[in-house]
């Protein structure tokens, strides 16, 4: 039997990124994009290299081209990663695991570094084929934190929890990362949201653009550590917008939502340097009327829309920038 699971994309509305910094966040999930995991029982067990996992190359140029891409190592450390975190929680679990052994296979639609979270998408998805194919229960309020693990602790990524929890709960999810209530049950407090509170959406990316994801919010974690005030006070107000939005969207305040969009963007730009790409983006988006803010840590941005005419007129203006333009599929 072949076991296939999914994880999907998605896109931060609000809140982002006070999410690794005991933050507020609301982000949905973007069905339009996904990983996928393939895994079957074999004598021996191995993880089967995709593409972006090879050595070989046409010529110095194309090696340069895949590491934009995709950074240094593929997907394989990621798929590791998830297996050794599931392993240490079945041991922690005081659970035994048959003496059984697979090969797992993964594969990806989720562009890459854009800041639509592909590597968390590759670890939960892994985690799911792992939890069905040895039949253990991950408890799904700590599916998130064991995911997360993975690429902190054993890869060294810089990274929150927003990703991994609505990537587990999918749909569109209010989140709240309270300091104490995380160091007390070990998790915060998520509240999945009715998408039919959702506006129109837009989600926009540059295919060319590329960075190592994670790396990008490391000064303003130095700076966090720190005690710089700025940035405390600064990544306290972009949290409080996910408050703000949560109401706005049960009460379908259109209007308001958009400024908060906004702002979040806006209050982002204090504490971080942004990229003339991905300010282009963001003006352009605007200068049709849309609102527009980051999916993530860059790269792709996420925006309200009103009517065909704007969305006709955001497809054309941001293909000028060479940037793709997509309705999020949410259910």
């Amino acid at each position: 039997m072949i076991i296939q699971t999914r994880a999907y994309a998605r896109a931060a509305i609000l809140g982002n990124p006070s999410d690794g910094y005991f933050g507020k966040t609301i982000s949905l999930i973007v069905k339009n994009f996904g990983a996928q995991i393939q895994l079957y029982q074999t004598p021996e067990l191995e993880i089967a290299p995709q593409q972006q996992d090879c050595h070989q190359y046409k010529n110095i140029h194309d090696l340069c081209e895949q590491i934009s891409l995709t950074g240094y190592h593929g997907g394989i450390p990621l798929v590791k990663a998830a297996i050794k975190k599931f392993c240490e929680f079945c041991q922690q679990q005081g659970i035994t695991l048959p003496n059984k052994n697979f090969t797992v296979r993964y594969s990806s639609s989720i562009p890459r570094q854009v800041g639509l979270a592909g590597s968390s998408a590759i670890i939960i998805s892994t985690l799911r084929a792992l939890s069905e194919f040895y039949e253990v229960q991950i408890p799904q309020v700590y599916f998130p934190s064991l995911a997360m693990s993975a690429e902190v602790d054993e890869l060294g990524i810089n990274a929150g929890l927003q990703d991994r929890v609505i990537q587990v709960y999918e749909g569109l999810v209010y989140m709240d990362f309270n300091k104490e209530l995380i160091q007390q049950q070990g998790h915060g407090h998520y509240e999945p949201l009715d998408p039919a509170f959702l506006p129109n959406l837009f989600i926009a990316y540059k295919t060319e653009l590329s960075k190592v994801s994670g790396k990008v919010l490391n000064d303003v974690r130095t700076r966090y550590d720190q005690g710089d005030k700025f940035v405390i006070d600064t990544l306290a107000n972009i949290a409080n917008l996910a408050d703000l939005g949560k109401e706005a969207l049960q009460q379908k305040d259109y209007k308001t939502l958009h400024a908060l969009m906004n702002e979040n963007f806006d209050l982002r730009c204090k504490i971080m340097n942004i990229s003339d790409s991905n300010m282009e983006l963001i003006n352009t988006a605007r200068a049709c009327g849309a609102s527009a803010t980051f999916t993530g840590s860059g790269g792709s941005i996420i925006g309200q829309y009103y009517g065909d005419k704007m969305l006709n007129n955001l497809i054309v203006e941001l293909k000028k920038l060479n940037a793709r333009v997509i309705k999020p599929t949410v259910v």
